[in-house]
């Protein structure tokens, strides 16, 4: 398939940098290049309502979170996505996905909380589950006070973070975290067992390649022995009826593309209202290159749009 221009030219400008890949990488050494990464390929930053920074009691200490508030929102309760940020279970932060965060609050009209939940191999599975689902629940029990509506709680991330969406709303379908309305798979990794065929088709030269997705499992998860269990693979769990609807990004040239399309596939099997979106131009990673990759702002409007219909229809 093609690659987007606009990404063949983000692959020229890494390859001219010269940067070591990821797995190559110390963790702490990863963290920083990747966020530095993040402050050359984010868009200016729009301006929303509110922007601040809190922290929910989790159970090995407090969780950092990050609230944006849509520009132009109405006083009082509006509708909440609480979102996960991307970066395999070892990178990433509030700021890595300041942008991504801060159009999804505009753009589909809502209250966004971000989690920066503990990552390994510091904090190994399933640390990442556990601090996600305190802030869940911090964020309905706090919801008059944080301006959020309840009744319309929302769940999303990109690849890490749409792993730790789509078990969150597995927990919510169980009663075991708070009701959703809607969930936003945005090229999420839902099968650490990591051997779809896509896994075979993407070179070691993309910003994500096997090995890299390896390395980051590897860090995260203890052993073998972990990777069927539902809350590190939702496309295993044994069954995925009443969940939220679901929005599901997938990108052709990504190790993830194909347990990605799989995991939308199984929603749909199980009667659950999924919008797909692949985009088969496109590599793991776009939605945070949106000053270099054009169709980034794109996909995230599209994603806002389920999250909109999401809400207006919720009972």
């Amino acid at each position: 398939m093609p690659i987007d221009p606009d990404a063949q030219n983000l692959l020229a400008m890494l390859k001219a940098a010269g940067r070591p890949p990821l797995h190559t990488l110390s963790p702490p050494e990863a963290r920083a290049a990747y966020l530095a990464g993040r402050a050359l390929l984010q868009p200016e930053l729009p301006e929303l309502d509110d922007v601040r920074d809190l922290a929910a009691p989790g159970p090995h200490g407090p969780i950092p979170l990050r609230l944006y508030r849509g520009k132009g929102l109405a006083a009082g309760p509006a509708p909440t996505l609480i979102f996960a940020h991307g970066g395999g279970w070892v990178i990433g932060d509030l700021d890595t996905h300041d942008y991504v965060c801060r159009k999804l609050a505009n753009d589909a009209r809502c209250v966004v909380v971000a989690i920066d939940y503990r990552m390994g191999p510091e904090h190994k599975f399933p640390a990442a589950i556990e601090d996600s689902l305190a802030a869940a629940q911090y964020v309905a029990d706090q919801g008059s006070a944080l301006g959020v509506d309840v009744k319309r709680l929302a769940i999303g991330g990109d690849s890490a973070g749409g792993n730790i969406s789509a078990v969150l709303a597995l927990m919510a379908r169980d009663g075991v975290a708070p009701k959703l309305v809607h969930q936003l798979l945005l090229y999420p990794a839902v099968d650490m067992k990591m051997d779809a065929p896509s896994f075979g088709r993407v070179p070691d030269d993309y910003p994500l390649s096997p090995k890299i997705a390896r390395w980051f499992r590897d860090h995260y998860m203890t052993g073998d022995h972990e990777h069927g269990d539902w809350k590190a693979s939702p496309l295993h769990a044994p069954s995925h009826k009443g969940v939220a609807s679901a929005f599901v990004l997938t990108a052709r040239h990504d190790p993830l593309c194909d347990e990605g399309r799989a995991y939308a596939h199984k929603l749909e099997e199980a009667g659950v209202r999924v919008w797909h979106l692949d985009m088969n131009d496109q590599l793991h990673g776009f939605l945070t290159w949106g000053k270099i990759v054009r169709a980034a702002d794109a996909a995230l409007e599209m994603a806002a749009a389920s999250l909109r219909y999401a809400f207006s229809t919720a009972a």
